[in-house]
């Protein structure tokens, strides 16, 4: 188990660049999460909901949004990626680039989801810390299924059924912590501590699980 900086950092640069060019994976999650907006604010027709039920909302947005990192293992056999680098390098430069463009596409969605559901941000630095967090496990997750599905005889809808129960352990808190920046109720800090936990296991079995899938 090997991780060199260097070759992580030109894989995330290689990764963008590809994205750049083709747009599929940025076209494909904000035209998504924009569909969900705009057709869950048609539904509900001006209603106000609780912040239970928008926090729910807004991660269930994300979810389904960030299912197009499925993609990220797509075009390239685990062979050929072997000529960019070693196993662990080619692992976390696909995390990271994958949490980099969820992340894009939720900055983006964010202040569109406050503005149409009337929602105010009561503390904005747990909604930050809740959202980093919870998009650090859908990366880590969510790439090693992208890699796991992509050789599989059969991929289509593969991927949110394997990441859903994987990440639902992640999900329940950061639903619970974003309801309270919302409505500005008590903060449970050990929830915090819970996802990050949990980041910290994903992240190692993603890591341990590749190398076996490497070789």
């Amino acid at each position: 188990m090997s991780l060199s900086v260097y070759r992580l950092i030109e894989i995330v640069k290689k990764e963008f660049a590809v994205s750049i060019r083709q747009r599929a994976i940025f076209s494909i999650m904000v035209m998504f999460s924009l569909t969900a907006l705009a057709s869950i604010s048609l539904a509900i027709g001006g209603a106000v909901l609780e912040p239970e039920l928008l926090s729910a909302l807004l991660w269930i947005i994300i979810f389904f949004t960030s299912s197009a990192i499925d993609k990220t293992f797509d075009d390239e056999a685990i062979d050929t990626l072997k000529i960019y680098g070693d196993a662990q390098s080619i692992l976390f430069g696909k995390m990271i680039y994958s949490f980099l463009s969820i992340l894009l596409v939720v900055i983006f969605i964010l202040p569109i989801f406050l503005i149409l559901f009337d929602c105010s941000v009561i503390y904005p630095l747990t909604l930050i810390i809740t959202i980093t967090l919870g998009l650090c496990g859908i990366s880590s997750a969510g790439t090693l299924i992208s890699a796991i599905s992509s050789v599989a005889s059969v991929k289509s809808g593969l991927f949110p059924i394997l990441l859903f129960p994987i990440i639902l352990p992640l999900f329940l808190p950061a639903i619970q912590l974003t309801s309270a920046a919302f409505s500005g109720s008590v903060i449970s800090y050990s929830l915090i501590m819970a996802m990050i936990l949990y980041n910290l296991i994903l992240t190692i079995a993603a890591s341990i699980l590749f190398d076996n899938l490497w070789y």
